[in-house]
C-alpha cells in the first residue's frame, strides 16, 4: 500500500472531490452553495502557493483525505492566523490513521513557512486533537454552536519532513476517533 500527500496545486484533478468532501462536511447546512465551495477550492489550486494550501493524502493513488492550512477560518477570531482547516478523512477509510497525517503534514508546511503557532476549532474532535498535542483555549460560540478553540505551538511540534510517512499503512490502528 502506497501512502502519499499532494496538495491541489500539484494534482488539481482532486479539486472536486475535497471540495465535495468539504461541502457535505461543513458547508453543506450552511446556506452556502457547493458551487461557491469549489470555486474556493478551484481558486486555492490555481494559487498554487505556501497559503491557502490544500492537502490530499492518496492510498495507492486514490483520495481519501483532506485538509488544508488557510490564512482564516474562525469570523469570531480574525486575529488569530493561521488555521489548520477542514480536516476530513472519507468513512470507508477512517481509522487507519490517516488523519494524524494529513495533520502532521499541514503542521510541519506551516513550521517550514516559519508560522509558529497554528489554530482549529472543533466541535467535535477535542480529544483527537489533544492526543496530538493540540491545546484547549476557550470556547466559543460560532453560528450559535459553542466550539472549542485549540492551538498548536510549533515549536514544541517534534514533527520534521523526514518523520512524515510518504507511504505505509498509517500512524495508529484504531477506531475512527484516532488520528
Amino acid at each position: 500500500m502506497s501512502v502519499t500527500i499532494v496538495s491541489t496545486a500539484e494534482r488539481p484533478e482532486f479539486v472536486s472531490v475535497t471540495a465535495r468532501w468539504r461541502y457535505d462536511a461543513f458547508y453543506e447546512d450552511s446556506g452556502e452553495s457547493f458551487d461557491a465551495v469549489l470555486a474556493r477550492a478551484q481558486q486555492t489550486a490555481d494559487r498554487a502557493q505556501p497559503m491557502p494550501r490544500t492537502l490530499v493524502l492518496l492510498v495507492d493513488g486514490a483520495p481519501v483525505g483532506t485538509a488544508s492550512l488557510t490564512a482564516h477560518d474562525l469570523d469570531e477570531r480574525p486575529d488569530l492566523t493561521p488555521w489548520l482547516a477542514g480536516v476530513y478523512v472519507a468513512p470507508d477509510a477512517r481509522g487507519q490513521g490517516y488523519a494524524g497525517l494529513l495533520v502532521a503534514a499541514v503542521e510541519q508546511a506551516a513550521a517550514a513557512m516559519g508560522i509558529s503557532t497554528l489554530w482549529l476549532y472543533t466541535n467535535t474532535a477535542e480529544r483527537i486533537y489533544a492526543r496530538a498535542g493540540w491545546k484547549a483555549v476557550e470556547v466559543i460560540q460560532h453560528k450559535g454552536t459553542p466550539v472549542v478553540l485549540m492551538r498548536r505551538d510549533l515549536q514544541a511540534c517534534s514533527v520534521s519532513a523526514a518523520e512524515i510517512p510518504t507511504s505505509g499503512p498509517g500512524l495508529r490502528e484504531g477506531g475512527s476517533d484516532s488520528l
